[in-house]
C-alpha cells in the first residue's frame, strides 16, 4: 500500500539511525544473550554460583515472555507505517475532544499487546497524529489490560477482581487523557507538532475503499514494511532488554518474597508496593503473578492493583520511550505525577474494605 504512505521527511528523521553506535541496544542485547544462553545449555553447572544462575534463568524466562510482545508490537508498527494519518485520527477522533480519548481508551483495553508491544504503538500513534491526551490513555488502559493477560488474571485472582481492575484502569485513562489534553490547550505541555486535520469531506470507508483499490500488493512493499517495523522498534527494543537485565539483577541479590510478606493492607504496605513496582515492573506478564500474590496471599486487593498500574505509570521504560517519541521530559514525567495519586487513592480506598 505504498501509494497511500508518502511520509514527510521530517516525520522519518527521528526513526533514522544515529551515526554514532547505540551502545545501550548493543550492550544489552549482548549481554541478553549470554545469560540466555548460559541458562538454555549449561544451567546445570551454574548450581555453586547462585546469583548467576538466577540471573541465567531470569533472563531466560522474562525474554520467553516478552518476545510475543515484541514481535507483535514490530508488526503493528509496520502496518501503521502504511496507514495514512487520517486514517488513525479519523478512528481516534479529533484531538480535540474527549470522546477520541474515549475511543483511545476503548482501543488501548481491546488491543492484545503487553505493555512492551503497546509502547510501539502509542508511539507511532503520537507519530501519526494522535493527541498527547489520547496517546496517554491508549498507553495507560492498555498494558495489562490485554486479551490473553486478562485470561491469566481470571485464573490468578477471579472474576470479580478482573472486572474491578479492568474498569477502575480505564477510569483512570480517561481522566488522566483529559487532563493531559487540558494541559496541552493551556500550553502547559507542548502541543503533538504531527497534529493532522481532517478534511471536512473526509469519509473514512470510502477513503478506505479508494486507498485500496489503488494500493499495491508485491515483495518490496513488504520488505518496506519489514524495515520500518524494524526501525521504529529501536527505542523500545533497548528499554526492553536493559530492563530485563535489571530485573534480573534484582531478582539476583533481593529476596522477592520479602515484598510479598511486607505488604499488607496498610498505607505502610501500599507505600511499599508503590517503591516495588517502580523497581521490580519489567512486563506485564511478569508482574501478574506479583500482583496475584498481593491479593491472594497478603490479601491486599487494593496493593495488587496498585502494583500493576504503578508498574505501567513508573517503569521507566515507559517513561524513557514517551520521553524519545514525543522529545519532551515534561510529558514522560508528568505521565506518573498525574497517574500515581488516582492509583493511590483507589487503591487505599479498596484497602480500607479488607481491613
Amino acid at each position: 500500500m505504498s501509494s497511500c504512505c508518502n511520509t514527510p521527511k521530517q516525520e522519518q528523521s527521528c526513526h533514522e539511525p544515529n551515526s554514532s553506535v547505540d551502545y545501550l541496544l548493543w550492550g544489552s542485547m549482548f549481554f541478553s544473550a549470554i545469560f540466555y544462553v548460559l541458562h538454555w545449555q549449561f544451567s546445570a553447572s551454574l548450581d555453586h554460583m547462585q546469583w548467576l544462575a538466577v540471573m541465567g534463568q531470569s533472563v531466560f524466562s522474562l525474554l520467553n515472555i516478552v518476545w510475543w510482545g515484541i514481535l507483535l508490537g514490530i508488526i503493528m508498527l509496520a502496518l501503521l507505517s502504511k496507514v495514512p494519518r487520517e486514517f488513525v485520527i479519523s478512528v481516534l477522533g479529533t484531538g480535540t475532544g474527549f470522546r477520541g480519548i474515549i475511543r483511545a481508551t476503548i482501543g488501548g483495553v481491546l488491543l492484545d499487546l503487553c505493555s512492551h508491544g503497546i509502547l510501539m504503538v502509542g508511539a507511532k500513534l503520537y507519530e501519526r497524529g494522535a493527541s498527547v491526551g489520547q496517546v496517554m490513555a491508549f498507553l495507560i488502559a492498555s498494558p495489562w489490560n490485554s486479551f490473553s493477560l486478562t485470561i491469566i488474571l481470571f485464573a490468578l485472582i477471579g472474576l470479580k477482581w478482573t472486572l474491578f481492575f479492568i474498569v477502575a484502569s480505564m477510569l483512570i485513562a480517561l481522566f488522566s487523557g483529559w487532563v493531559f489534553d487540558l494541559l496541552e490547550k493551556q500550553g502547559v505541555l507542548p502541543a503533538n507538532p504531527h497534529t493532522v486535520e481532517l478534511p471536512a469531506e473526509f469519509k473514512f470507508w470510502s477513503e478506505v475503499k479508494t486507498q485500496f483499490a489503488t494500493a499495491t500488493f508485491n515483495r518490496n512493499t513488504l520488505l518496506e514494511m519489514i524495515k520500518s517495523g524494524l526501525l521504529d522498534s529501536r527505542m523500545v527494543v533497548r528499554w526492553i532488554l536493559f530492563g530485563v537485565l535489571l530485573a534480573s539483577l534484582i531478582r539476583a541479590f533481593v529476596d522477592v518474597s520479602l515484598f510479598q510478606q511486607y505488604f499488607g493492607p496498610t498505607m505502610v504496605g501500599l507505600l511499599f508496593t508503590l517503591v516495588a513496582a517502580t523497581i521490580i515492573e519489567v512486563c506485564s506478564e511478569g508482574s501478574a503473578p506479583i500482583a496475584a500474590d498481593l491479593l491472594t496471599r497478603a490479601n491486599s486487593p487494593g496493593n495488587s492493583f496498585a502494583f500493576l498500574m504503578a508498574g505501567v505509570s513508573t517503569d521507566y521504560t515507559e517513561i524513557m520511550v514517551l520521553k524519545e517519541s514525543t522529545r519532551s521530559w515534561k510529558i514522560a514525567l508528568f505521565l506518573p505525577l498525574i497517574t500515581v495519586p488516582q492509583i493511590f487513592v483507589i487503591a487505599w480506598l479498596v484497602n480500607l474494605q479488607t481491613v
